[in-house]
């Protein structure tokens, strides 16, 4: 720690977002019938679980009820008939997680 302290703090444009280091990832998944990208899904869990989520049924449940903008900043999947942007379901948060 004390080879850190001299140092000036790093600036936000050098550091990297949290979807761009999730989209590094790989997804294993088959192509067809994705909904959902991995880095999208895993970035509505990290923001439920910072909101509280402390199970995979609430972090399904926060995604689903996430206002549109931050579906929108998370990536989501357009064209749900009820809304801009697509939540994932429970069962993808499952399988994903």
């Amino acid at each position: 720690m004390g080879q850190l302290a001299g140092l000036d703090p790093a600036r936000p444009d050098e550091l990297p977002g949290l979807l761009d280091r999730l989209r590094c990832l790989s997804d294993a998944r088959r192509l067809r019938g994705r909904r959902h990208r991995l880095s999208h899904v895993l970035a509505l869990a990290a923001c439920g679980v910072l909101a509280g989520a402390k199970s995979l049924t609430a972090i399904a449940e926060g995604a689903t009820e996430a206002p549109d903008q931050l579906l929108l900043r998370c990536r989501a999947a357009p064209r749900d008939p009820n809304r801009l942007y697509r939540a994932p379901s429970e069962a993808t948060v499952r399988r994903l997680l």
